[in-house]
């Protein structure tokens, strides 16, 4: 197990050096100088050439292209991601305040999908007949309804109808849990549609595949009781594959929470990121897309490391 862990994390060190490196690389085809751009924020006419050499000259922009990645690295690597040009904070600073509401918000649609899911998924394999075709058809329709659609009809049966919830906004866990749930209920319900679609097909098949096992028809023919021989041999090697789906979809959660927080009006990480693209605020978008790769890098070794633990037969790959 150790070796295993070693050789994951050493993959893992050789990938975030590489999704490095390939933001550097986007950045240098960003139309238009940074320096121009940090001087023209909130100013009428174009800067002085002056002052403009003097900006590049505080941002590096005018050392060799090398010195130039070093430096981003080393930014990465102390925490530096620089300083937003429209409002001068810390981009470090910005990222930790919205990125813990992303997290909750996508934690709680992960925990939904899964608790959705993984019972659809085994009691179609089980059931099979009109059960099976019911989960079925339904996944179908998680997964092709668009998120912003399926959105807005929560709000208006469930915030605007019913006035069960509030139709967005923000509260505080620390100050008010039961708010802050509240709040987050038809956004993480809105997340979870789709992926519980996606964990329910990925059980059912699984699941099929293990009840038609040796080892399973063996546990069968022993006299084992069918709850037994489920949950211990069928249940646990059919988790498998799902742990992967999880683990990915988890990552790509991050990003499907653009749409929502925007029409749920969170104010979390997406909405920053779309603040940044709109007012070019280059340091801000640079430093989101670096996190959001490094913690699906992060996400995608947590899952190998489960993946590893369920089925030791990986740990040898």
């Amino acid at each position: 197990m150790a070796s295993f862990i070693v050789r994951r994390l050493t993959m893992a060190a050789g990938l975030v050096l590489l999704v490095l490196t390939l933001i550097f690389a986007a950045l240098q085809f960003v139309p238009g100088d940074p320096a121009v751009l940090l001087l023209s924020t909130g100013t009428g006419g174009a800067p002085s050439p002056e002052a403009v050499e003097r900006v590049r000259e505080q941002l590096g922009l005018n050392q060799p292209l090398f010195a130039q990645y070093a430096q981003f690295l080393g930014g990465v690597v102390t925490g530096d991601l620089g300083e937003s040009f429209r409002t001068q904070q810390s981009v470090l600073q910005a990222i930790s305040e919205r990125l813990p509401r992303t997290l909750q918000l996508v934690l709680l649609g992960t925990v939904l999908s899964i608790c959705i899911g993984v019972p659809l998924g085994a009691v179609a394999a089980v059931r099979g007949g009109w059960a099976d075709t019911a989960v079925t058809a339904l996944s179908s329709i998680g997964m092709a309804l668009p998120v912003f659609v399926f959105g807005a009809v929560l709000i208006l049966v469930f915030a605007i109808a019913l006035g069960w919830f509030p139709a967005g906004g923000y509260v505080n866990p620390l100050h008010d849990p039961v708010g802050a749930l509240a709040s987050m209920i038809l956004p993480a319900t809105t997340l979870a549609v789709g992926f519980s679609a996606q964990i329910a097909r990925m059980t059912r098949s699984s699941v099929l595949e293990m009840r038609g096992q040796d080892w399973v028809r063996t546990a069968r023919s022993i006299g084992l009781a069918p709850l037994v021989v489920f949950r211990k041999h069928v249940l646990r090697n059919a988790l498998t594959p799902v742990v992967t789906v999880v683990g990915v979809g988890f990552g790509v959660l991050l990003g499907s929470t653009v749409l929502v927080e925007r029409v749920f009006n969170y104010p979390g990480l997406s909405s920053l990121l779309i603040d940044g693209v709109t007012n070019r605020d280059y340091p801000v978008v640079q430093g989101i897309v670096i996190v959001i790769a490094l913690m699906f890098i992060g996400i995608n070794i947590v899952v190998d490391l489960v993946y590893g633990v369920l089925d030791p037969r990986v740990r040898r790959s």
